[in-house]
C-alpha cells in the first residue's frame, strides 16, 4: 500500500488500459477527476462501470480518444453520451458482471474503487456498492482506493484488507444522495396494486424509485416480510423500524437484508453503516437465480418502459436509444417464478408523461426485449392487474387491454385483430 495524492495515483493508468470504476454512490469522484485530467497524454482507455452517480468527465465531448465508456448499466450522466455513441452499453444480465472479471472475458488492469478509512486490524470497507466491485477488485492487476471517512462501514463481502490496495489516495467528501419524491396519485395507485399482490412472509426485490417507494409505502400492515433485492433505497427504512420487514421466514440469510448496493439519502447510509443486519454481497450471489428462489414467496417488483399486447417487456430501450439496462430483471423474475409462491411483477403507469400508451400492439421499432412474453406473470399500472402466466394470446391480450388507460383500450382492441387476428 502506497498513500499517494489523487493525481499521483492516475498516473498508475497507462494508456490501452481495461479500467474498472466503483459503482453507484461510491463512484470515488476525487480519482475521476485526476483522471479527466490525464485526458491529453492518454489513448485508448477502456473504462468499464455498472453506473455512478455524479459527475463523469471522462465521457464529455472531446475525450473520445481518450477514454471510451462501456456500461453494464446506463445511468442518466452517461446516457447523452450512449445515444451520441461517444460511449457503448454491455447487454448482459448483472448475476454476470462478475464473472466477466473473474473469468477474464474481460480482464482488468486497473480498478478505481472509493472506501472506508482501516480499522485497527487494516480493514477497509467498500461502502455502499459491493455489487460487481468485489470481483473488479479481486481480477484487477492494479487496484487504488479513494479513502473517504465518510463512508459507511457495511457487513457482508466488501471487507478488504489495505495489502489488497495498490495506492490510497485521501479524500473527505459526502457521497451522492438521492431523495425520493412523495408518489403521484398514479405511483400511488400502482403502490397500492403491487401491495396487494404482496403476501406477508414474502421476501422483496424492488429497484430505486417513486413505484418501488410507493408500493413500500402501502404495505404498513403486512407482517414478517423478507429482503433479498439487488439495490434498495430509503423506502425500507420505515418498514423495519415498524418491525414489517424482520426477514424471520427467509431461509437463507434469516434476520438479515441481502443486497448487493444501496443508494438514497444521508439517512440510508447512517442506517446501513455498522449495521450487521443488512449484508452487502457480491452480485454473482445476491443476483444468482438458483439462490434467489430458495426464499419463500419471492416478490419482484420491476418495470418496463413499454409492454407489446403479448407481453414481451422492453425495459432497456426507447426504440433505438439506449435508455438504462437488462440489470438484474431477468435474474429476479425467473428467482421469483422458481420461489415456492413468488411473483414475479412488472410495475408502470399505462401511459408515458406525453400521454402515450406504454402497452402497445408491438413494441416500438429497434425496442430490446428485456423480459420474454414467456417470462411475465403480473403486469400492474394504476387501473389494476393482468395476471398472464399461463395465458393464451387472447386472454393475455383482453387482461393488458384491461389495465391501459382507458382512452387506448378501444384502438388497442382494433390492433389486436389487425396484427394478430384476435377479437378481444
Amino acid at each position: 500500500m502506497k498513500e499517494v495524492s489523487a493525481l499521483q495515483a492516475a498516473e498508475a493508468i497507462q494508456s490501452g488500459n481495461k479500467v474498472f470504476i466503483h459503482s453507484i454512490a461510491m463512484a470515488p469522484l476525487s480519482l475521476i477527476e485526476a483522471l479527466a485530467a490525464r485526458a491529453p497524454e492518454l489513448r485508448d482507455v477502456e473504462i468499464y462501470q455498472i453506473h455512478t452517480e455524479g459527475p463523469a468527465p471522462y465521457a464529455e465531448p472531446g475525450t473520445e480518444e481518450s477514454f471510451r465508456v462501456n456500461n453494464f448499466f446506463v445511468g442518466s450522466n452517461m446516457r447523452k453520451a450512449v445515444q451520441e455513441g461517444r460511449a457503448d452499453y454491455i447487454p448482459c444480465f448483472l448475476s454476470e458482471v462478475p464473472g466477466f472479471f473473474r473469468k477474464g472475458i474481460i480482464p482488468l488492469d486497473v480498478a478505481l474503487i472509493q472506501v472506508s478509512p482501516p480499522d485497527r486490524n487494516g480493514y477497509v470497507s467498500l461502502g455502499t456498492s459491493v455489487d460487481v466491485t468485489l470481483a473488479a477488485v479481486q481480477s484487477a492487476g492494479t487496484v487504488i482506493a479513494e479513502v473517504n471517512p465518510q463512508v459507511p462501514r457495511t457487513a457482508g463481502d466488501g471487507n478488504l484488507h489495505v495489502s489488497q490496495i495498490d495506492f490510497f489516495a485521501e479524500a473527505d467528501r459526502p457521497l451522492p444522495t438521492s431523495v425520493p419524491k412523495a408518489p403521484d396519485a398514479v405511483q400511488q395507485k400502482i403502490g397500492e396494486y403491487v401491495a396487494g399482490l404482496t403476501d406477508d412472509g414474502a421476501t422483496l426485490q424492488m429497484g430505486i424509485g417513486a413505484i418501488p417507494n410507493a408500493a413500500l409505502a402501502a404495505m404498513t400492515n403486512h407482517k414478517d416480510l423478507g429482503v433479498h433485492t439487488e439495490m434498495f433505497s430509503d423506502g425500507l427504512i420505515d418498514l423495519v423500524e415498524r418491525g414489517v420487514i424482520t426477514n424471520a421466514h427467509k431461509a437463507i440469510h434469516p434476520r438479515h437484508i441481502v443486497t448487493g448496493f444501496a443508494y438514497g439519502t444521508e439517512r440510508l447510509y447512517d442506517f446501513v453503516d455498522q449495521n450487521p443486519s443488512v449484508r452487502f454481497l457480491d452480485m454473482a450471489y445476491v443476483n444468482n437465480t438458483n439462490v434467489i428462489r430458495k426464499n419463500p414467496k419471492v416478490t419482484a417488483i420491476n418495470s418496463a418502459i413499454e409492454i407489446d399486447l403479448t407481453g414481451q417487456a422492453c425495459a432497456d430501450s426507447i426504440g433505438t436509444k439506449i435508455y438504462s439496462g437488462v440489470g438484474g430483471q431477468m435474474d429476479f423474475m425467473r428467482g421469483a417464478a422458481k420461489s415456492e409462491g413468488g411473483k414475479a411483477i412488472l410495475a408502470m403507469a399505462s401511459t408515458t408523461r406525453h400521454g402515450q400508451s406504454k402497452i402497445t400492439a408491438r413494441l416500438t421499432h429497434g425496442a430490446g426485449v428485456v423480459s420474454t412474453r414467456a417470462h411475465v406473470h403480473y403486469v400492474v399500472t394504476e387501473h389494476g392487474v393482468a395476471y398472464l402466466y399461463g395465458k393464451p394470446l387472447r386472454e393475455r391480450m383482453r387482461g393488458l387491454i384491461a389495465v391501459a388507460a382507458p382512452e387506448h383500450r378501444a384502438e388497442l382492441a382494433e390492433e389486436a385483430f389487425r396484427h394478430y387476428g384476435i377479437s378481444v
